[in-house]
């Protein structure tokens, strides 16, 4: 497997184990202390790092076979989204200053960016004939 997409695919299963493990804590030691309006939020976080991992590990396989530069950027954008936005949202619950909402629509940019250039590594290119 390429490097980069080995290391992708280990970030991917990292982060589905953190979400795992913080969904886990969330509705099992979590809930009853927290509103309904914050563990909806904790569920909102939980819900993209899910699934913007599960589309790591399988960009990580992309990457694998199509081992291009578009693809790693996407890569990097997707870890970096998840980190803005999932974070952001576990550090607010987790009572920090709402200032720090702002990371939250970086990260979600980040993600359109990264499944946008996704779709643009992965178009069909014209072949010239000689």
């Amino acid at each position: 497997m390429q490097p980069d997409a080995r290391r992708f695919c280990r970030l991917a299963a990292a982060m589905l184990a953190l979400a795992t493990l913080l969904g886990a804590l969330g509705t099992h030691a979590l809930r009853a202390r927290l509103s309904s309006d914050r563990y909806e939020v904790l569920q909102t976080a939980l819900h993209y790092q899910y699934f913007h991992s599960l589309g790591l590990l399988g960009l990580g396989l992309l990457l694998d076979k199509w081992p291009t530069r578009a693809l790693r950027a996407a890569g990097w954008l997707l870890f970096s989204g998840v980190v803005l936005f999932s974070g952001s949202l576990y550090l607010i619950i987790a009572g920090a200053p709402h200032m720090i909402g702002i990371l939250t629509p970086i990260g979600g940019l980040s993600l359109i960016i990264a499944w946008c250039l996704t779709a643009f590594a992965l178009r069909p290119v014209a072949r010239q004939n000689h």
